[in-house]
Order: C-alpha cells, then sequence, then structure tokens
C-alpha cells in the first residue's frame, strides 16, 4: 500500500490512531513525573488541508471534518477533548466547535499532537528519513528543547533508543506499508522493543486492506505471548471491498487501565460519524490478558 500521507491527513484512520494516542498521553500525563514519546515514522508533523494534496482527495472532510460538525455526548466530548485542543491550538482558532469548524485549515500528525500536549518535563523524539518531509517536520517542531528530529531509520530507532531515560511513556509505530512484509516487520520490531523496554506503552496502526495478512499479524502477535495486548478495530463499513483500504487497526501494548473502556465509548460514538455507509463499526479486545 502507497500511502503519502499528505492525501490523507485528517481522514478516519488518522481521528482513529489520533484519538487513542491521546488518551494515552492524557493518562501519561497525570503524574508529575516525565515522559517521553518515540514515533519511530512520523511524517510532516503538519499539514495543510488547503493544499492541492489534501483537496485533490477531500478525505479530511470524512474525518475531522465530520466529527466537528457531529453532536456527541458529554462524557464523550470529554474524551475527545485532549485531540481537538491540539486541533485548535494548530488553527489558532476561537474554542468553540462551530467556529473551528469553519476556520479549519490544518491537521496536525502525531508529533505536533505530542508537542501540543506535552509539559516542561517530557520529551520527544521523532524519526523521519525522507530529507524532504523531515525538512516540514523541523519546521512543524520549531526549536522546541523538548524535542528531537531525527534521520535514523524508525526501525534501528526501536533498538537504538529504548529503554529512554524517563523510564515512563509511548512508542508510535506508524510505518507508511509501502514495502512488503510490512506487517511481519511490525510484529518482529515490537518483540524486540519489548525486549529492551518491556514497561513501556506501545501504539502499533496497521490498515485494514488484505484481510488476511491482518489476520496472519494478530495471529503473529497472540503466538509472542506478549501479555496486556489490545486490539482495537475500526471499520468504516459492514461490507468489505478487495484492495480498497476499508478500515484501520491499533495495537496497544501495555494500555494505560483506562483506555479499553474509554474507547469502547470513544470509538462507539465515532463509527456512525466516519462510517461511508452509516454502520461503522468498532470493536476493542483483549489479543492477550494481563499475566
Amino acid at each position: 500500500m502507497n500511502y503519502r500521507h499528505a492525501f490523507h491527513a485528517g481522514n478516519f484512520a488518522d481521528v482513529v490512531k489520533h484519538v487513542v494516542l491521546t488518551r494515552i498521553l492524557a493518562y501519561l500525563g497525570r503524574k508529575d513525573a516525565a515522559y517521553r514519546v518515540i514515533d519511530t515514522h512520523a511524517g510532516a508533523g503538519l499539514y495543510d488541508l488547503a493544499g492541492d494534496e489534501a483537496r485533490r482527495t477531500g478525505e479530511w472532510e470524512g474525518g475531522i471534518g465530520a466529527v466537528l460538525r457531529a453532536r456527541f455526548t458529554p462524557a464523550v466530548r470529554e474524551l475527545l477533548a485532549p485531540w481537538l485542543e491540539a486541533v485548535r491550538a494548530v488553527n489558532e482558532a476561537a474554542p468553540d466547535d462551530s467556529v473551528l469548524a469553519g476556520q479549519l485549515r490544518r491537521y496536525p500528525g502525531s508529533p505536533r499532537l505530542a508537542q501540543v500536549l506535552a509539559r516542561p518535563q517530557d520529551r520527544m523524539l521523532f524519526c523521519e528519513t525522507q530529507p524532504g518531509v523531515r525538512a516540514a517536520l523541523e519546521e512543524a517542531v520549531g526549536r522546541d528543547p523538548r524535542a528531537k528530529v531525527l534521520a535514523t531509520d524508525g526501525w534501528q530507532a526501536l533498538n537504538a533508543y529504548l529503554p529512554p531515560k524517563e523510564r515512563r511513556g509511548v512508542v508510535l509505530v506508524d510505518p507508511p506499508f509501502e514495502e512488503p512484509g510490512e506487517f511481519h516487520r511490525l510484529a518482529h520490531g515490537l518483540a524486540e522493543a519489548l525486549r529492551r523496554w518491556s514497561g513501556g506503552i506501545y501504539l502499533l496502526w496497521y490498515p485494514i486492506k488484505d484481510v488476511r495478512a491482518v489476520d496472519g499479524f494478530r495471529r503473529e502477535i497472540e503466538r509472542a505471548g506478549i501479555p496486556k495486548t489490545l486490539n482495537i478495530q475500526f471499520d468504516l463499513r459492514t461490507v468489505r471491498q478487495a484492495d480498497t483500504m476499508t478500515g484501520c487497526g491499533l495495537i496497544v501494548v501495555n494500555p494505560p487501565f483506562t483506555l479499553a473502556e474509554e474507547l469502547r465509548t470513544l470509538l462507539g460514538a465515532l463509527a456512525p460519524v466516519l462510517a461511508t455507509d452509516g454502520a461503522g463499526r468498532a470493536r476493542v479486545g483483549w489479543l492477550t490478558p494481563e499475566r
């Protein structure tokens, strides 16, 4: 799958991935102790929704745009708040959602989300190998002493930068799935990273396109016997289409104890909003429970 993110920024997959990430960051921020964010495939950090790529697909209108137009219960809005706070911050908009919906021009990638929500004591490490994308990321992050942008390959970063000195934090692994064997590489990279830092939170994103590959990936994770592994699956429609990304998933290792129930509430509310046929669904369940 070739996934040039500028065409897809702010779409349903970004919404799902980023609300999960921001719930994890909100949990980590409850304690005063510093945490570390490691983003192995960081991307550009900030995306222009009025740019040529985003306008050619218009996918953000069915993602972040649809969420901003929707009405949610107070409980759901509270869970969405950290993510929406970051979206507001990069758009320099008023806090009212109706105003934001009319002024939305930029969408934050995971580095900018982490940066907006990080506190003075927290640290971030963003890996990006493509020079043009890395330059955009450096501009988006700015001269923030809490953040480092590296040209290191994300898979190598799992070996080189674990464990972090903070001993708390989250590792986001979100590869572009442009190479064959990426699912196996994702499972293998996770197993290797856990040998170095067993107590970290790991967040792995994957597309749902080749269902057999997805099933094989999940079985590989299960066979590894990694405890406390949560699987999140989000389907845009009830019927899958061959050779089309009709959903996405996330594997979370060592999730915060609050996360599973939060996501059942949150993604259950987002499913009909993001669905292309009004019948989207979200499933949150344990691949392997705590030992």
